[in-house]
């Protein structure tokens, strides 16, 4: 009688969403001879309550009982392990299975369907460690990147894993519209000791994609802020993905930002030359479809960004191949483009350096330097070369793309005009290059 007066008043004194999260989950287990005895469903959960709460109880308690009263707090008992080969959690007395949350999987968003590069590998070898119970990345992840570039392919690939290899897994994987749909929901019903026990007594791995919509929405900030300290605090996994840098994220509660941003932040840029190559054939032979190399290559170097583009490309040109009962070639993949790209992208002194560093295996980085190695000074002779061929930069601004001044310029024209009509690998060169380029 005396802990429900006690409840009733911190009922009155508290938040509704505050008192159902924290003070509904605890227990009385004495009640007598001026000791009041509380039990925590964990140890995290009493470290929480003695650090925000205790003092507001231990108040409440006296003056309803109208004497000091020594409050204390412990941790409830819990069952025994499962037995050898279980796969199930340990739960507290009394409690079910909590049913997990789970956003509908697409069946080829796991590890092996994605490819990893340059851009994604910090984040792809995160989410692996993640979904293995590996913290050598710390327990908590966000992702950011624009749109198409494999954010939510990695989140779903760690769920398929964690429901594969450990299905007692307690999970939430939920958008962050979801998780506020159902606070809403929970705080309207008078049920937060139902959302409570979902998303932080009972959740080992919690996943919410989009957080960047939660901007302005201070009251779903303020409780996913709440949810994400226990959570993290408790060693349990997180993984929040963004379409926004965290830095960038507008109409933020700055704490709510420093607690989302406390483990690894990892962006997702869109992948480069290689990996778009890798990503078409493997997609291409998941369609059964046939590209020659040529194919590949105009492809990747047209379809950069979202890699939905890439997927909806080698659909179309496998329709209009089926239709037309023809093997795919250039003419029918343009045709497919312009309606994705619109016309080709311009050819200029920026497309042509990277055209040519890419060729040659040579970074921009390299081709702007002051080196005069061959392997260096022969591929800025070419594309200074092809810049003056095919665009109408003028010298001056072909050489800035080089940090050399119009001259240099010049004297690598006259270089390249004079080894092409000499020397046979030259002209070899230069016509693939050019070839290349007309592709566009």
């Amino acid at each position: 009688m005396l802990w429900n007066t006690i409840r009733e008043a911190l009922h009155q004194s508290l938040p509704e969403n505050e008192y159902g999260l924290w003070i509904e989950p605890l227990s009385c287990t004495k009640s007598e001879d001026r000791e009041l005895r509380l039990t925590a469903p964990d140890r995290f959960f009493r470290a929480w309550i003695e650090e925000r709460y205790l003092d507001q109880i231990r108040a409440i308690a006296s003056e309803v009982a109208g004497t000091p009263l020594a409050v204390s707090l412990s941790v409830a008992p819990q069952q025994a392990a499962p037995a050898e080969g279980s796969s199930g959690q340990l739960r507290l007395p009394g409690t079910t299975v909590p049913e997990r949350r789970v956003r509908s999987l697409h069946p080829a968003y796991t590890f092996d369907h994605f490819m990893v590069g340059e851009s994604n590998v910090l984040a792809r070898a995160a989410c692996d460690a993640l979904a293995k119970g590996d913290y050598a990345y710390g327990n908590c992840l966000f992702m950011n990147s624009a749109t198409g570039l494999g954010k939510s392919h990695l989140t779903q690939a760690v769920v398929h894993r964690v429901l594969d290899t450990a299905p007692g897994t307690r999970l939430q994987y939920l958008t962050a519209q979801q998780f506020s749909a159902d606070m809403v929901k929970n705080i309207r019903a008078r049920s937060m000791d139902k959302f409570s026990r979902k998303y932080v007594r009972e959740c080992d791995l919690l996943l919410v994609e989009d957080v960047h919509t939660l901007a302005g929405r201070n009251k779903t900030q303020e409780e996913l802020n709440t949810v994400l300290d226990y959570l993290i605090k408790s060693g349990r996994r997180v993984i929040l993905t963004s379409a926004v840098a965290p830095c960038k994220l507008k109409d933020l509660d700055e704490d709510f930002r420093s607690r989302m941003t406390s483990g690894l932040v990892a962006g997702i840029k869109a992948p480069e030359y290689e990996t778009r190559s890798r990503i078409i054939r493997h997609k291409a032979g998941i369609h059964d479809l046939e590209l020659s190399d040529d194919l590949v290559d105009y492809l990747a170097r047209n379809l950069k960004g979202d890699v939905r583009r890439t997927e909806s490309a080698l659909i179309g040109i496998k329709a209009k191949s089926c239709l037309r009962h023809m093997a795919p070639d250039m003419s029918l993949v343009r045709e497919v483009l312009s309606g994705l790209i619109g016309a080709p992208v311009q050819v200029d002194g920026k497309l042509i350096r990277d055209l040519v560093g890419c060729q040659y295996n040579v970074s921009v980085e390299d081709l702007k330097s002051r080196s005069r190695k061959r392997s260096i000074s022969f591929p800025r002779q070419i594309a200074m070369y092809l810049t003056r061929k095919h665009t109408d930069q003028s010298l001056a601004d072909i050489g800035a793309l080089y940090n050399r001044d119009h001259s240099t310029v010049l004297h690598a024209v006259k270089v390249i005009t004079r080894d092409r009509s000499t020397k046979n690998g030259v002209r070899e060169q230069i016509d693939i290059l050019s070839r290349k380029l007309k592709k566009r």
